[in-house]
């Protein structure tokens, strides 16, 4: 069955295109003007740039491709949150500590406290959305519960994509209207309202649920570390891991790190991370291997896959493209 984000309508945003370029500087000071100041780092030359953006009332869609592989550190977000969707291609993002990958189809709410880092590959194309602080704090006070703090990078559930890919097909069908008048003011508002809310709901319901049996075994699975502690727990993790990136380790090796047992250490990456604490080993070795091949052009892919840690060249070709989109040897082929 297809994916809705598939076969999204954006025939009504693709009629306020800001510009499209094939021009880096031009690039850069266009997507900063509109979104937010950052800066910007190409992986390659292959530079086509084109940027779309409809505002609603209070929400802005944008649609952004690079056309070259890019990695984007924006500044602190002022007084908005981003909701970024993969249209296509691979997207990572990594805030205040806590990274996910993107691909197609998935969908992140952004608002960090400290830093951000976005990966995109080449010739992605994403999907944002800009949501006012204003609104969601407008939304708690009318009675919306939500986390007390908004998360600084939330992975949108696999079960409420479809619905979430509803909501942003309605909005885009909004942008199809003969003229935002008075007279679609409060509907316009109510689907606006409606997306807000939406997002509110699944932080609701992974940040602030009750005490149910799942929610207390996940507690004592955690050790009764907070805030902070997590964090520098995590930390340890991963220079523990980048310090042995060809070793072989095992999960007792990974939980002793990280001073927490094995099913803490599993909570905390599930938490943290979205993934498991092996699959978060996996995915460290292979950003590794993918820089060594970005900034080593003749690099050797099968002393590339031993060097960090993996033994079967088969199986270190399959993760790869999982995560990355590519083989090795068309990433490699990108830098020569």
């Amino acid at each position: 069955m297809q994916n809705i984000s598939q076969s999204l309508s954006l025939a009504p945003l693709y009629r306020h295109r800001v510009f499209q370029s094939t021009r880096k500087v031009d690039c850069h000071a266009q997507v900063a003007n509109e979104l937010s100041e950052h800066d910007l780092f190409w992986k390659g030359d292959d530079v086509d740039t084109v940027l779309f953006k409809a505002a609603i009332r209070q929400l802005q869609i944008f649609m952004l491709k690079y056309g070259a592989e890019v990695i984007v550190r924006p500044r602190l977000f002022n007084g908005f949150a981003l909701v970024h969707m993969t249209l296509s291609g691979t997207a990572e993002i990594e805030a205040d500590g806590q990274k996910v990958c993107i691909p197609q189809g998935k969908t992140a709410l952004i608002a960090p406290k400290r830093n951000l880092r976005l990966w995109w590959q080449a010739g992605s194309e994403q999907l944002i959305l800009k949501v006012p602080m204003a609104l969601f704090d407008e939304l708690s006070a009318q009675g919306q519960s939500g986390p007390a703090n908004m998360p600084s990078l939330f992975l949108l559930p696999e079960h409420a994509a479809p619905h979430w890919d509803l909501l942003i097909q309605s909005l885009l069908r909004v942008l199809a209207l003969p003229g935002q008048n008075d007279g679609h003011t409060e509907w316009i508002s109510h689907f606006e309202r409606g997306a807000a809310q939406f997002l509110l709901s699944q932080l609701t319901s992974t940040y602030t649920a009750g005490p149910t049996a799942a929610g207390i075994a996940a507690d004592e699975s955690a050790d009764g570390l907070i805030g902070a502690g997590k964090l520098q727990r995590l930390d340890m993790l991963e220079k523990y891991i980048r310090t042995r990136l060809c070793a072989p380790l095992a999960l007792a090796d990974l939980a002793n790190a990280a001073g927490v047992s094995v099913r803490a250490l599993n909570a905390l990456c599930h938490q943290h991370h979205g993934v498991a604490p092996m699959d978060l080993l996996r995915n460290i070795r292979l950003d590794a291997a993918r820089e060594r091949l970005l900034t080593h052009p003749g690099a050797n892919i099968t002393d590339t896959a031993f060097e960090f840690g993996f033994g079967h060249l088969g199986r270190f070709s399959a993760y790869y493209r999982e995560r990355f989109g590519e083989l090795p040897k068309q990433t490699r082929g990108c830098t020569r």
